[in-house]
Formats: structure tokens, C-alpha cells, sequence
């Protein structure tokens, strides 16, 4: 066996799989998908030329060969994390760390204010650095370039760690004054005109035509499923731009709620329940296995947790 062609991510999936006994446990301690986790219990499988783990009518069964790895496992990652980690723990007061997280400005402005008041308090000296999803590709991602990724996302590549941080429902803001507020059904949505915001996206994006249903997103995904369209007038990629647009007498703007409800202060506006279903969005934080067990990034990683936590709570 040429050591030099072992993934050695694959020692730490084959440690959380021998504790586990489980491939769906195993899947959710390490933030990666089910498929992710069966197609590495598979290369484990063939590296070591075993089954490994036995389904069995009490579960997962480790066979002989897996009882011999378990302890050698454990200590080769002990080894590795020993000469990777720093040695010392990471102290969030002391520490002027630069992180560096690619944001959407709804995450912008729903998430970060409340994380940036917690690190004002917490680690005074820790700074930020927000990217927009234009200036980041998923190759800097997996390099570790970039600590955090929080969007939303169609796909992501498997080796990703990922959780959820919470599931957002969509609002329309409406110029007060609009006699669309009155009359206000799928007819008279569909009558007026909209500002389309981008749904996601990574790296350079490209433009964006009317006819491109599927790329466009979930509003008129779900318009398409009643066979109807929407007239888009304006394609933004960013929410505050859309709720300004809002002001617009005749302009109707569909965004996940808690990007919209920051235009309450305002009597220019109001929120409106859509005329139709759309399924709800999901934000997710990503990063990179190689910063998986960093000290201070885990640390960040359960600070952002948290804070989602408290800003469902508010809501």
C-alpha cells in the first residue's frame, strides 16, 4: 500500500464510524451528508480490503479487522492533530485573529449584527473580513483561504462540512401606497412589475434573463409550477438595493422574511404574505475539512451557532 495516495480524511470518517457504529450518527458529528459518509465507509472498505462495519439485527457490527484499527486509528489522528494544532488553547480575549467569511448581505444583515455585538463583548481584538459570494469560489473554500461560508445553496461539493442554521419563509414589500396593497391576489401580483434578488451563487456571476427560470430561483420556481411567469423589471444581486427599490410606486419585491422585515421602520412600505406557496429558504454555514478541528475556528463555528439560536428565538 503507497501511503502517499491515502486520503487521510478518511482515518478521521473511519474513527467517527468505529465510536458511532452508525452511519447517520457518524454523518451528523462530522457535518457532512449521509452519501458522503456510505461513499467513504465504501473507500474505507477497499483501502483496507474488509467490510469494516456489519449490518446485523442489533445494528452496525464492527468485524476483528475494525476492533485491530480502532485503537492505531486513534492514535495517528492524535499524532496529526498534536503537530497540526497549536499547542495552546485558543483564547478569544486574547486574540486579534483575522477571520475571513463570505456573506450574502442577507446574512450581512440578519446574522452579523448580532454576532458582531457578541464579539464586541467576547473578543474585542477579533476581526472580520466579509466577502461577497462574487469574490469566492469553492476551490478557495476548500483550501482553507476562506474560514466561513453562510448562504444559501443548491448543491455543495461533499467534502464540505455544513449545518444548518435556521429555514426563512419569503414576504413581498410593497410600496404603501400601490393600489396592488388593496387588491392584493395572484392576479394582481402577477399584473405588476418585481425586482428579482440573487438567490445564491459563488464566484463571477453571469447576467441574468427572464427566461432562465431555473436559475432564477425559488420564487419563480414555484411561480412556473402554477404556469405562470412574473414581469421582472430589475435584476439585483443585493437585498438592501431591493428594499430601496420597494419605495418604487410600482415595484413589488419577494425576499426571505427576515431580509424584509427590516423595512417595518419605514411607513413607505408594507410586508405582505405572497399570494402563492414558495418553499422556505435554508441558511447553511460551510467550511473547509482542513479547518475542521482549528481551535479558534471551532470556536467561531459554536459562537455563530449560538447567535442563530438567540435570533430565532427573537423572532
Amino acid at each position: 500500500m503507497n501511503i502517499s495516495r491515502i486520503d487521510l480524511n478518511l482515518l478521521v470518517y473511519l474513527d467517527v464510524l468505529l465510536r458511532q457504529s452508525n452511519v447517520t450518527r457518524a454523518a451528523e458529528e462530522l457535518g457532512i451528508s449521509q452519501p458522503a459518509m456510505s461513499n467513504s465507509l465504501r473507500r474505507l472498505r477497499d483501502l483496507f480490503n474488509d467490510p469494516l462495519l456489519i449490518r446485523t439485527g442489533e445494528g452496525m457490527q464492527p468485524t476483528d479487522r475494525a476492533l485491530e484499527l480502532k485503537p492505531l486509528v486513534r492514535k495517528v489522528l492524535f499524532a496529526a492533530e498534536q503537530a497540526i494544532l497549536p499547542s495552546a488553547a485558543f483564547d478569544p480575549a486574547a486574540s486579534n485573529r483575522i477571520f475571513r467569511i463570505m456573506a450574502s448581505d442577507y446574512t450581512e444583515a440578519t446574522l452579523l449584527p448580532v454576532l458582531l455585538s457578541k464579539l464586541r463583548t467576547l473578543a474585542s481584538e477579533i476581526r472580520l473580513d466579509i466577502m461577497t459570494p462574487s469574490d469566492v469560489d469553492f476551490q478557495d473554500v476548500e483550501r482553507g483561504k476562506v474560514d466561513l461560508v453562510i448562504n444559501r445553496f443548491d448543491t455543495l461539493p461533499q467534502s464540505f462540512h455544513q449545518i444548518n442554521l435556521w429555514d426563512d419563509g419569503f414576504s413581498c414589500v410593497v410600496n404603501s401606497k400601490n393600489p396592488v396593497v388593496k387588491n392584493w391576489n395572484l392576479e394582481s401580483y402577477l399584473a405588476s412589475k418585481h425586482v428579482w434578488v440573487s438567490k445564491t451563487g459563488m464566484g463571477v456571476g453571469v447576467g441574468m434573463t427572464p427566461d432562465d427560470v431555473q436559475r432564477l430561483g425559488w420564487v419563480d420556481e414555484a411561480l412556473r409550477k402554477h404556469g405562470v411567469t412574473r414581469e421582472i423589471s430589475v435584476f439585483t444581486r443585493h437585498y438592501q438595493a431591493a428594499l430601496l427599490l420597494a419605495e418604487q410606486h410600482h415595484l413589488i419585491v419577494t425576499i426571505p422574511t427576515m431580509a424584509a422585515e427590516s423595512s417595518r421602520h419605514t411607513a413607505r412600505v408594507v410586508v405582505i404574505e405572497p399570494p402563492f406557496d414558495i418553499p422556505r429558504m435554508r441558511l447553511k454555514m460551510v467550511w473547509s475539512p482542513l479547518l475542521h478541528n482549528d481551535p479558534g475556528h471551532r470556536w467561531l463555528r459554536k459562537l455563530i451557532k449560538t447567535v442563530s439560536e438567540q435570533i430565532l428565538q427573537i423572532d
